[in-house]
């Protein structure tokens, strides 16, 4: 199938860290709208002076002209900051963005007068037209590899307005520069026709461009058989002619619009084609061009809307078929690309090649305990497992993910914030300890001599947090949970504080939960470094609070904390990387045990808990227990297990594709390096 080009325009939902391999795929990124936004209102500048402009121009009086036509060379209306747009999500996702073709993109322009923007003759074209929605037709969807891929992982995936970054802000000042030129235009051809028939030939000018755009699209919502009615409602040549003779009827033509919009349109629209009707039928009942362009642009936006949902609708249809011809899909477009010289492989066979060494050096006495679950798959899910460390390089990720970066560095960015978690936790196990054992040691009864109180409290607090130990302090040796040389005295004491483990487990519990909304709070940042960098202040005042520990301590344990949440090299984060990575990777196996004989539509509902035809959303992970199977608390629990299933899933389908072609006993079948060197883009 062929490649897909990437452009401008419409697109649809997923994550920040982003990167397009090539300039044949779309690039990768937010649940379909269920309402509209409210459409874009005029500036108040527009709205506050309305033009009385007649039909013609014979109808305006000479005292309201002059006064128009001074407003409008002066400061003349600026229209909404906002291009059209139909997407109302009020919390945007890990978005899912798919380019499409559009105009190239113009230099901002930011004339300080009307006369100096219409200056040259350059015909504007429509912010929405059927190019720029090109991208959503059923065609191009079904031969889209990235979001085919996408739709595997997305139960939500859906097409929405591009409007985010550099690309959307110049889209933005593009559709600016349209409706102010036709509001300019239209002024002008009322005020002056001499002038504007000079300047502007005959349908060279915004007017019957956006007719002939807005014609072109409804071609393409409405069934065949109702496109004949275009030639009578909506014929752009005899438009014009009665525009030119000022007999022109926007009220009929709104009014008509309307009507054949609402049989095609989802129910949610009505209002808004409502809408736009009464903004049409206003301005021209009113003579008032700021009115009438309003419309025009709401004309735009519900077109926009209409072909965003046929395009939603098609993938909520067509998902069970994509996500079934995944793998058979998938590896007929890369042999393509690799026989054609596009896509290499070359640094995936010799990422697979290391992953298997490393893997028959570290079992080489004894078989991995996951063997049998993993199977097969063994070698793959250990390198992949270990690619998801925040100490692994992202430069070391193989081409062969080229579809699923943006997910590895969500996993990594997720593992990482709850070994930064994790870290913080422990410093508070040892403070809490600590002051639990200071509180004990100053109650010791009367017949207990102070030298022994003073030997076995004194600098104990101190001590340890000077050298930042991780472990149980030695000083608790003398617990009979700890140490079978424990005396009865100093056993006793611990009897009789049976309350003291419960609150602790409580104290814990809360603030796990404060530190998690603290980091839900953090700002986005480059990287989780930096953002850690900017909590380390905080977690660590919570720290202290939940441990009821001298606030003294504050400046040394925000220092312990930088050290340890933003080094990944560090000894203390290793130690807790390794620890998370052997969870991870136990559980791992069982997702993957349970997953590995699932077809892909079967994978896709149990991976991602979304309905094959619909709309769904990932289940909460307590809804997945066992029966007689307990909860665990959120620190136990720290995302591993949402962590796995998504690891699973991606693996499965990456290893039913990879495999035969770079990784599953075809290391000696792979390209050469000689041919693989030919094959470099």
């Amino acid at each position: 199938m062929a490649d897909q080009g990437a452009g401008g325009g419409i697109e649809s939902h997923m994550s920040t860290h982003r990167r397009q391999d090539s300039g044949e795929e779309p690039i990768p990124t937010d649940p379909a709208p269920e309402k509209r936004n409210p459409p874009a209102e005029t500036a108040p500048e527009a709205q506050s002076t309305p033009q009385d402009l007649p039909r013609g121009s014979r109808k305006l009086s000479q005292s309201r002209a002059s006064q128009r036509d001074a407003r409008a060379v002066a400061s003349p209306p600026s229209l909404s900051r906002n291009p059209s747009t139909c997407s109302n999500n009020p919390r945007p996702q890990a978005e899912y963005l798919t380019a499409c073709t559009s105009a190239p993109d113009q230099q901002p322009i930011h004339p300080p007068a009307p006369h100096h923007r219409n200056s040259s003759n350059v015909l504007l074209e429509p912010p929405v037209t059927r190019a720029t929605l090109s991208e959503l037709d059923v065609q191009k969807i079904v031969h889209n590899p990235k979001l085919r891929h996408d739709i595997n992982f997305d139960p939500d995936l859906h097409f929405r307005p591009n409007l985010d970054g550099e690309k959307g802000r110049r889209k933005q000042e593009k559709a600016n520069q349209f409706w102010n030129a036709l509001y300019e235009q239209l002024v002008m051809f009322v005020m002056d026709r001499e002038a504007f028939e000079a300047r502007y030939p005959r349908d060279n000018w915004c007017l019957p461009a956006l007719l002939k755009a807005a014609r072109e699209i409804i071609e393409t919502l409405v069934p065949q058989r109702d496109r004949e009615m275009l030639n009578e409602g909506l014929n752009v040549e005899l438009l014009m002619q009665q525009f030119y003779r000022g007999v022109a009827d926007m009220e009929k033509v709104a009014s008509w619009l309307a009507g054949l919009l609402k049989l095609h349109c989802a129910p949610m629209r009505d209002e808004w084609v409502d809408e736009m009707c009464n903004e049409l039928s206003n301005g021209n009942r009113n003579n008032d061009v700021a009115e009438i362009v309003k419309g025009m642009r709401s004309l735009l936006n519900v077109l926009e809307a209409m072909k965003l949902d046929v395009a939603n609708h098609q993938i909520r249809c067509l998902r069970p078929a994509l996500i079934e011809d995944t793998i058979h899909f998938e590896q007929r477009f890369f042999l393509k690309k690799i026989e054609s010289g596009k896509l290499s492989i070359r640094q995936a066979v010799a990422w697979y090649q290391a992953a298997r060494d490393s893997y028959d050096h570290r079992y080489a006495l004894a078989p991995s305990p996951h063997a049998h679950a993993f199977g097969d798959m063994s070698v793959f899910f250990e390198a992949l497992s270990r690619m998801m460390l925040p100490s692994a390089s992202i430069k070391g990720v193989p081409p062969t993910f080229v579809f699923d970066e943006d997910r590895i560095l969500k996993l990594r960015s997720d593992l990482h914030d709850s070994i930064c978690l994790e870290i913080c936790m422990r410093k508070f196990d040892d403070l809490e300890r600590v002051s639990r054992v200071s509180q004990l040691c100053s109650r010791l009864p009367s017949y207990v001599g102070d030298d022994a109180r003073n030997s076995r409290s004194s600098g104990l607090l101190p001590n340890f947090m000077a050298a930042g130990a991780s472990s149980r302090p030695s000083s608790l040796a003398f617990s009979d949970h700890s140490s079978n040389a424990s005396s009865p005295r100093s056993s006793g004491l611990f009897f009789t504080q049976p309350d003291a483990p419960a609150d602790a487990r409580s104290s814990a519990s809360e603030l796990y939960g404060a530190l998690r909304a603290l980091l839900q709070t953090a700002p986005l940042t480059s990287s989780p470094a930096e953002r850690w960098q900017g909590l380390a202040g905080n977690m660590a005042l919570q720290i202290l609070r939940a441990a009821n520990a001298p606030m003294s301590l504050l400046p040394t344990l925000e220092q312990q904390l930088l050290a340890c949440l933003t080094d990944i090299t560090c000894d203390t984060f290793r130690q807790v990387e390794e620890h998370f990575h052997r969870r991870l990777l136990a559980d791992l196996a069982k997702r993957v045990g349970a997953f590995k004989h699932l077809s892909c539509v079967a994978l896709y509902s149990q991976a991602t808990g979304g309905r094959v035809g619909g709309h769904g959303r990932r289940p909460d992970p307590s809804s997945r227990l066992t029966l007689g199977e307990q909860p665990r608390e959120p620190r136990d629990e720290a995302g591993i297990e949402d962590m796995t299933i998504r690891l699973a899933h991606l693996g499965i389908l990456h290893w039913r594709v990879w495999g035969p072609l770079a990784y599953e006993g075809g290391l000696e079948s792979a390209p050469s390096p000689a041919q693989q060197d030919a094959m470099m883009i």
